[in-house]
């Protein structure tokens, strides 16, 4: 499966339009599954791109502290 390029802002407003489409009953359950798949795979994004952070903020504060 290729690297999909997406932010972190958009991953977080994707996930928001499902979650609001889940919340107002709005998706047909012909596609929850789908849609649910890919909340999972934007979190997976998400928890990505915050550990990338967290370990370049790390190592820019090590770096400092020298």
């Amino acid at each position: 499966m290729a690297k999909e390029k997406v932010t972190y802002k958009e991953a977080i407003a994707e996930i928001e339009q499902i979650l609001g489409l889940m919340e107002r009953e709005e998706l047909d359950v012909d596609d929850m599954s789908a849609k649910v798949k890919r909340v999972s795979d934007l979190i997976r994004i998400c928890r990505q791109k915050l550990l990338q952070t967290q370990e370049e903020v790390e190592s820019v504060l090590k770096e400092i502290g020298d």
